[in-house]
């Protein structure tokens, strides 16, 4: 069964503390999600930052509207630069998501590493080229327009 890799990158203009601040709690997940695919984090996180062992469900919408219920581990933290969530139960036979952050001139660089593999095989994989992939894509557009509002937008110049 084939897996996949997507990695996207994102300069803003803001302090590895502020954005760490800021993407280390599970309730902001739904701030950088897209409306239309109904996230909602179903097992009362409030602001507590994410740590090594955390368990954090959700439910969302990803295709049609349907309500899956998603369950995703905190396997490993380190402060200011990384931690890693890995689906325990959800829509993909596989996830790996690899959020990471360092300083730049200017602001904070983030990297997401996103390992994946679709249900189903042979289907998933025609599923990934029709429908998966490019919806991932459009997660991460919002993404990154949701965080410029947050944070700014990132400029390269004096």
């Amino acid at each position: 069964m084939p897996f996949y890799q997507m990695i996207k990158t994102q300069k803003l203009p803001a302090s590895v503390s502020e954005v760490w601040d800021f993407i280390s709690s599970p309730v902001n997940l739904k701030e950088i999600t897209p409306v239309h695919m109904g996230f909602e984090v179903t097992n009362g996180m409030g602001s507590e930052k994410m740590y090594p062992g955390m368990i954090i469900t959700y439910k969302v919408s990803p295709l049609l509207g349907i309500r899956l219920n998603w369950m995703t581990e905190i396997t490993h933290v380190k402060d200011l630069e990384y931690f890693v969530d890995e689906q325990r139960i959800g829509p993909y036979a596989m996830w790996h998501h690899q959020h990471k952050i360092e300083p730049i001139a200017k602001g904070t660089l983030m990297t997401d590493i996103v390992t994946y593999q679709p249900p189903f095989g042979f289907f998933g994989a025609i599923a990934n080229t029709l429908i998966i992939k490019g919806q991932l894509q459009n997660i991460f557009e919002y993404r990154t327009i949701a965080l410029e509002k947050r944070f700014g937008r990132y400029s390269e110049g004096p």
